[in-house]
């Protein structure tokens, strides 16, 4: 059913019979929780069900958010690095359960020796953070290749903050260096080209790990939080939550805290750098946790793969999707501060958050950004933004999933 478009904002797209309440909560996103620009889509059993786009790329244009608008989704992007690890194993270029040494000997130093790809990739070799300084300029070289050697030198020197597999926290910056390290040693290839030609090219989809400059008028100017936000928002939740999202801004403060280290180098791509996401220059680099471009589309139909496995062509194994129904990690994470799992470096989340159902796995990103598989109810779900959340997690996010999860009954 075609939406009509109202005055304050304009949505393009449909959502089919039965899936109403989905394209009701976007358009609410707008008038009661500060939506900018925004697509959703949302395939059930293959079928495209919601496809839904609004809003404005740029506010100063006013130049309306179109059906094949880009947007950064920061850690969403850790879902295609996740996709593409599982693609591989399931073709027998890596085993999961090897240590990570066995593909790359420099690694096992420090105490890092008993780290296993799989415990690498489930946030578990407490590798959360980089005592070695480094830049954005240290980054770009080891991403272009044009010199990896301090980005190179700064992994393999790290001694973990705690043993390896006694504990989970959240790899926010680290997981990207060292899965990208690691898958490029196993496969002989980049991530970024392994995904363009192995799954985001076979599927169609409108992802991309490292932008073509081609692409760039279609991305949406980026939105971060500002010093409104700090004082009226932030603060707040400093004093007085006892919530995750007061924990965690209370653990940023703290300089020793695995959260603050987690996410302060390098700094320009930290808290401090956030700006930076929204830059031609990251958008170009090959960041395998944070730089991945994408339409709402374009993670819907990679989930869409794994939720509902085309039966011609599958993308993998279905033996690789049931692997990751079950948490393989579980507990108390020590940088994100809250009860949270992981499956080969999907997200198993708390089940009030995005979907009901425990064999869900996907990722979320700063700001909202969203993608998600759902095997059991063969959905897959897709959502990308241009105005950032402070918190933890978005409540635009988590009402688009809940909807869809109530149209379904």
């Amino acid at each position: 059913m075609p939406l009509r478009s109202r005055p304050v904002t304009a949505i393009g797209g449909y959502a089919e019979p039965g899936f109403g309440g989905v394209a009701d909560v976007f358009r609410e996103n707008f008038e009661k929780r500060g939506e900018v620009g925004a697509s959703v889509c949302v395939h059930v059993g293959g079928k495209k069900v919601v496809d839904l786009w609004g809003g404005v790329r740029d506010r100063d244009t006013g130049a309306a958010w179109e059906s094949d608008t880009l947007q950064i989704v920061f850690s969403a992007t850790k879902g295609m690095v996740a996709t593409a690890f599982m693609h591989l194993a399931d073709r027998g270029g890596i085993d999961l359960d090897a240590p990570v040494a066995q593909y790359w000997e420099g690694f096992a130093q420090q105490g890092k020796e008993p780290i296993t790809v799989r415990m690498l990739l489930n946030h578990r070799g407490g590798l959360v953070a980089f005592d070695a300084p480094l830049s954005l300029d240290a980054i770009e070289a080891w991403a272009t290749g044009s010199d990896p050697s301090t980005v190179l030198t700064a992994l393999e020197q790290q001694r973990p903050l705690w043993q390896p597999g006694t504990a989970q926290g959240y790899h926010g910056v680290t997981f990207g260096p060292y899965a990208g390290e690691l898958f490029a040693r196993a496969s002989g290839r980049t991530l970024s080209d392994y995904l363009r030609d192995e799954i985001f090219g076979p599927l169609g989809a409108d992802v991309f790990l490292g932008l073509p400059e081609s692409e760039e008028p279609r991305v949406s100017t980026l939105y971060t939080n500002g010093p409104g936000t700090l004082v009226g928002k932030i603060i707040p939740r400093v004093l007085f939550s006892r919530k995750v999202d007061g924990r965690v801004y209370r653990n940023f403060l703290n300089r020793n805290s695995a959260t603050r280290r987690a996410f302060a180098n390098p700094p320009e791509l930290g808290l401090r750098g956030v700006g930076n996401f929204g830059t031609r220059r990251v958008r170009a680099l090959a960041l395998p946790w944070a730089s991945a471009v994408a339409t709402a589309r374009g993670l819907s139909q990679v989930y869409t793969a794994l939720a509902s496995p085309d039966p011609e062509r599958p993308l993998v194994s279905k033996a690789a999707i049931d692997a990751v129904r079950p948490r393989q990690s579980w507990g108390w994470d020590k940088v994100l501060q809250k009860p949270m799992g992981f499956s080969q470096g999907y997200v198993k989340d708390e089940l009030h958050l995005y979907s009901p159902s425990p064999d869900t796995f996907g990722h979320p990103g700063a700001g909202g950004a969203l993608g998600f598989a759902d095997p059991t109810n063969g959905i897959g779900f897709g959502y990308v933004m241009n105005r950032m959340d402070f918190r933890l997690r978005s409540p635009r996010a988590m009402a688009l999933a809940r909807a869809v999860y109530d149209s379904r009954g």
